[in-house]
């Protein structure tokens, strides 16, 4: 209150709360927290672990490996991270037993959460919302993972759909990551917003709802990702992952996409683009048996000028090869 005696916490989505103050005359006093999933440490801290992540942080300034016992081990929280998600009743629910069943049911309740939010807030295009939600596993599960409206409709354009993905990204349901197309005069100057990746805001619920229509022993990707047996879903988890620890220190998220019908050899595709000062920092994931890193090198020698560190990120210990930083996962958000 203005006077002082009380203070006010509120919480409810973004949409929620627009729709209830929208003839309010909102006090300066007011400040705005934006909430995120629990990320890594703090799921580690449920987990009853507060030594590892310090160490993490220390190897990760340090640019120096873990060992191979304490990497396989992180590792191994990690992918049941990946699994559990960061929603606290998600995470409640798994640490009591380590109970992934327990789990998927409430991750299940919070989708139904979400699509009810969607019925009734976004009034006038919620059967536009609801195709965009539904599909993003789909479009992740592609090597080009940008968002193909064709997929929804051939005749379907970006200004009939753009409401849609507005409503998504201001209610924290995904993380929308924006196409810079010219790294030289900025990230946020060069954003195209009609090219754009459609990350779920957390990974945990884009695993169950990816297999939203089967039962929870039915889903492969439980056991896939716990005994590293990833195939042709391996990149949309580790990416939706990344996109997801990225955001924690991020308004907006960036990526790199370039077509040259003419000349094939010139296309390039970097995941994503972070600042550095005033250098910019292009982020690749990747398993850890990858071969090559193509496009980052294209990329590297084209924009060389701007080009702060490069990273790849993948699942193996800390190396520096080539002039690239490749660090495990788990490090995204250090970034």
């Amino acid at each position: 209150m203005a006077d002082g005696r009380f203070d006010y916490l509120e919480t409810g989505s973004l949409i929620r709360l627009k729709k209830n103050v929208q003839d309010i005359i909102i006090p300066s006093e007011k400040d705005h927290i934006e909430m995120f999933p629990l990320d890594f440490e703090k799921f580690l801290w449920a987990m009853g672990d507060e030594a590892t992540y310090p160490l993490i942080q220390y190897c990760f300034e340090k640019k120096q490996p873990l060992g191979a016992a304490l990497h396989r081990k992180i590792m191994n929280d990690f992918r049941q991270y990946i699994l559990v998600g960061g929603m606290p009743q998600a995470v409640l629910a798994y640490i009591n037993g380590k109970d992934f069943g327990a789990c998927d049911i409430v991750k299940r309740r919070i989708l139904n959460l979400y699509r009810e939010d969607v019925a009734k807030f976004a009034a006038g295009y919620e059967d536009k919302v609801f195709a965009i939600f539904d599909n993003i596993p789909g479009q992740l599960s592609k090597k080009e993972k940008r968002y193909r409206l064709s997929s929804l409709c051939k005749q379907a354009r970006f200004r009939t759909y753009e409401d849609s993905f507005v409503w998504l990204n201001e209610a924290m349901v995904v993380n929308t990551c924006f196409n810079a197309t010219d790294p030289h005069t900025g990230l946020a100057l060069s954003a195209d917003n009609t090219t754009q990746k459609c990350y779920m805001a957390d990974t945990g619920l884009l695993v169950t709802h990816t297999f939203r229509d089967k039962n929870y022993t039915d889903n492969e990707l439980y056991r896939a990702i716990l005994f590293d047996k990833l195939n042709i879903n391996e990149g949309m988890l580790m990416e939706n992952i990344v996109a997801q620890m990225l955001r924690l220190h991020r308004p907006r998220l960036y990526f790199y996409s370039r077509c040259d019908n003419m000349h094939r050899e010139n296309d390039m595709e970097i995941d994503f683009l972070i600042a550095e000062g005033k250098k910019v920092a292009p982020v690749e994931v990747k398993s850890g048996n990858y071969r090559s890193h193509s496009s980052l090198d294209k990329f590297r020698k084209h924009f060389s000028s701007v080009i702060g560190s490069s990273y790849i990120l993948y699942t193996k210990d800390v190396m520096i090869k080539d002039g690239i930083i490749h660090l495990p996962l788990y490090m995204a958000p250090l970034l």
